[in-house]
Protein backbone atom coordinates (compact mmCIF):
# COMPACT_ATOMS: atom_id res chain seq x y z
CA UNK A 1 0.00 0.00 0.00
CA UNK A 2 1.57 3.20 -0.79
CA UNK A 3 0.93 6.14 1.14
CA UNK A 4 -0.22 6.96 4.59
CA UNK A 5 0.01 4.30 7.09
CA UNK A 6 -3.71 3.40 8.06
CA UNK A 7 -4.32 2.48 11.92
CA UNK A 8 -7.36 0.91 12.41
CA UNK A 9 -8.17 0.78 15.81
CA UNK A 10 -10.57 2.60 18.74
CA UNK A 11 -10.96 5.98 19.23
CA UNK A 12 -9.67 5.85 22.83
CA UNK A 13 -6.68 4.89 24.29
CA UNK A 14 -5.11 1.53 24.46
CA UNK A 15 -2.37 -0.75 22.36
CA UNK A 16 -2.45 1.56 19.85
CA UNK A 17 -1.12 4.86 21.53
CA UNK A 18 2.61 3.93 21.55
CA UNK A 19 1.96 3.90 17.97
CA UNK A 20 0.00 6.95 17.15
CA UNK A 21 -0.77 10.47 18.67
CA UNK A 22 2.23 10.36 21.29
CA UNK A 23 5.16 8.08 19.92
CA UNK A 24 6.71 6.29 17.25
CA UNK A 25 4.78 7.51 13.97
CA UNK A 26 5.36 11.54 15.40
CA UNK A 27 8.58 11.29 16.19
CA UNK A 28 9.23 9.78 13.04
CA UNK A 29 7.90 12.51 11.55
CA UNK A 30 5.32 10.11 9.28
CA UNK A 31 1.41 11.29 8.97
CA UNK A 32 -0.78 8.75 9.13
CA UNK A 33 -4.53 7.85 8.80
CA UNK A 34 -6.80 6.69 11.38
CA UNK A 35 -10.26 4.37 10.52
CA UNK A 36 -11.75 4.21 13.82
CA UNK A 37 -13.60 0.81 14.72
CA UNK A 38 -17.06 2.35 16.32
CA UNK A 39 -19.19 -0.95 16.96
CA UNK A 40 -18.72 -4.39 17.33
CA UNK A 41 -20.01 -4.70 13.59
CA UNK A 42 -17.03 -2.72 12.50
CA UNK A 43 -14.88 -5.44 14.36
CA UNK A 44 -16.49 -8.00 12.90
CA UNK A 45 -15.79 -6.98 9.30
CA UNK A 46 -12.04 -6.94 9.73
CA UNK A 47 -12.26 -10.24 11.49
CA UNK A 48 -14.06 -11.96 8.73
CA UNK A 49 -11.53 -10.14 6.42
CA UNK A 50 -9.33 -13.58 5.91
CA UNK A 51 -6.08 -12.80 7.64
CA UNK A 52 -6.34 -9.09 7.62
CA UNK A 53 -6.11 -9.77 11.89
CA UNK A 54 -4.53 -12.38 12.15
CA UNK A 55 -5.20 -12.95 15.91
CA UNK A 56 -8.89 -11.67 15.08
CA UNK A 57 -7.82 -8.64 17.74
CA UNK A 58 -6.69 -4.44 16.68
CA UNK A 59 -4.62 -2.69 16.82
CA UNK A 60 -3.80 -3.22 12.70
CA UNK A 61 -1.26 -0.43 11.06
CA UNK A 62 -2.33 -0.93 6.89
CA UNK A 63 1.65 -0.15 5.24
CA UNK A 64 3.75 -0.98 2.91
CA UNK A 65 1.79 -3.51 1.29
CA UNK A 66 1.10 -5.27 4.27
CA UNK A 67 -1.31 -5.60 7.31
CA UNK A 68 0.69 -5.51 10.49
CA UNK A 69 -0.41 -6.86 13.73
CA UNK A 70 0.50 -7.32 17.56
CA UNK A 71 1.79 -4.05 19.33
CA UNK A 72 5.31 -5.23 19.62
CA UNK A 73 5.65 -6.32 15.98
CA UNK A 74 4.34 -3.33 14.68
CA UNK A 75 6.72 -0.85 16.85
CA UNK A 76 9.53 -2.86 15.69
CA UNK A 77 8.97 -2.60 11.82
CA UNK A 78 8.05 1.14 11.86
CA UNK A 79 11.04 1.77 14.41
CA UNK A 80 13.58 -0.40 11.97
CA UNK A 81 11.62 1.28 8.79
CA UNK A 82 12.24 4.61 10.08
CA UNK A 83 15.51 4.24 11.70
CA UNK A 84 14.75 4.35 15.21
CA UNK A 85 15.68 0.96 16.46
CA UNK A 86 19.16 1.66 17.22
CA UNK A 87 22.42 1.07 15.79
CA UNK A 88 23.28 -2.32 17.23
CA UNK A 89 21.91 -5.05 18.93
CA UNK A 90 22.66 -3.58 22.17
CA UNK A 91 20.36 -0.74 21.53
CA UNK A 92 17.91 -2.46 20.32
CA UNK A 93 17.87 -4.92 22.70
CA UNK A 94 17.28 -1.72 25.56
CA UNK A 95 14.83 -0.69 22.80
CA UNK A 96 12.74 -3.84 23.20
CA UNK A 97 13.45 -3.78 26.89
CA UNK A 98 12.02 0.05 27.48
CA UNK A 99 9.22 -1.15 24.92
CA UNK A 100 7.62 -4.38 27.29
CA UNK A 101 8.08 -2.93 30.12
CA UNK A 102 5.59 0.33 28.95
CA UNK A 103 2.83 -2.60 27.61
CA UNK A 104 3.54 -4.41 31.22
CA UNK A 105 2.59 -0.86 32.63
CA UNK A 106 -0.11 -0.43 30.00
CA UNK A 107 -1.48 -3.30 30.48
CA UNK A 108 -1.67 -2.46 34.78
CA UNK A 109 -3.42 0.73 34.21
CA UNK A 110 -5.89 -0.96 32.05
CA UNK A 111 -6.67 -3.79 34.59
CA UNK A 112 -8.92 -1.92 36.97
CA UNK A 113 -11.07 -0.06 34.36
CA UNK A 114 -11.78 -3.43 31.98
CA UNK A 115 -11.78 -5.52 34.80
CA UNK A 116 -13.15 -4.00 37.66
CA UNK A 117 -13.47 -7.14 40.56
CA UNK A 118 -10.95 -6.31 43.15
CA UNK A 119 -10.20 -2.41 41.74
CA UNK A 120 -9.00 -1.01 45.12
CA UNK A 121 -6.35 -3.40 44.92
CA UNK A 122 -5.65 -3.64 41.66
CA UNK A 123 -5.35 0.49 41.80
CA UNK A 124 -2.87 -0.04 44.52
CA UNK A 125 -0.69 -2.25 42.61
CA UNK A 126 -0.90 0.19 40.05
CA UNK A 127 0.54 3.39 41.96
CA UNK A 128 3.25 1.64 43.47
CA UNK A 129 4.53 0.24 40.85
CA UNK A 130 4.35 2.78 38.89
CA UNK A 131 6.10 5.33 41.04
CA UNK A 132 8.52 2.63 42.64
CA UNK A 133 9.24 0.30 39.11
CA UNK A 134 8.42 1.61 35.81
CA UNK A 135 8.71 5.63 36.33
CA UNK A 136 12.43 5.57 37.60
CA UNK A 137 12.97 3.71 34.56
CA UNK A 138 11.57 6.18 32.01
CA UNK A 139 12.46 9.22 33.62
CA UNK A 140 16.36 7.89 33.60
CA UNK A 141 15.84 6.70 29.76
CA UNK A 142 14.35 9.87 28.70
CA UNK A 143 17.10 12.13 30.70
CA UNK A 144 19.85 10.06 29.69
CA UNK A 145 19.55 8.67 26.13
CA UNK A 146 16.42 8.67 24.41
CA UNK A 147 15.30 12.50 25.00
CA UNK A 148 19.01 13.15 23.21
CA UNK A 149 17.75 11.56 19.82
CA UNK A 150 16.49 14.71 17.05
CA UNK A 151 13.22 13.28 16.06
CA UNK A 152 12.40 12.89 19.95
CA UNK A 153 14.10 16.33 20.67
CA UNK A 154 11.66 17.97 18.02
CA UNK A 155 8.64 15.24 19.47
CA UNK A 156 9.11 17.04 23.26
CA UNK A 157 8.99 20.31 22.26
CA UNK A 158 5.75 22.73 23.05
CA UNK A 159 2.76 22.34 20.43
CA UNK A 160 3.48 18.67 19.71
CA UNK A 161 0.03 16.41 19.02
CA UNK A 162 -1.35 15.07 21.84
CA UNK A 163 -4.37 13.47 22.41
CA UNK A 164 -6.68 14.57 25.54
CA UNK A 165 -6.97 12.22 28.42
CA UNK A 166 -9.55 9.02 28.15
CA UNK A 167 -12.83 9.78 29.14
CA UNK A 168 -15.20 7.39 31.11
CA UNK A 169 -17.66 7.66 28.21
CA UNK A 170 -15.00 6.27 25.50
CA UNK A 171 -14.25 3.61 28.30
CA UNK A 172 -17.97 2.43 28.00
CA UNK A 173 -17.39 2.75 24.48
CA UNK A 174 -14.99 0.32 24.22
CA UNK A 175 -16.18 -1.96 26.54
CA UNK A 176 -19.08 -2.12 24.09
CA UNK A 177 -17.10 -2.31 21.09
CA UNK A 178 -15.19 -5.26 22.36
CA UNK A 179 -17.17 -7.23 24.44
CA UNK A 180 -16.06 -6.66 27.82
Amino acid sequence: MAGKPVLHYFSGRGRMQSIRMERLLPAAGVEFEEKFRESPEDVEKLKNDGWSLMFQQVPMVEMDGMKLVQTTAILSYIATKYDLYGKDMKERALIDMYAEGLVDLLEMIWSPLLCPQEKDAKIALLKDRTVNRYLPVFENALRTRISNLMNVKKFLQPGSLRKPCVTAKEVEEERKIFKF
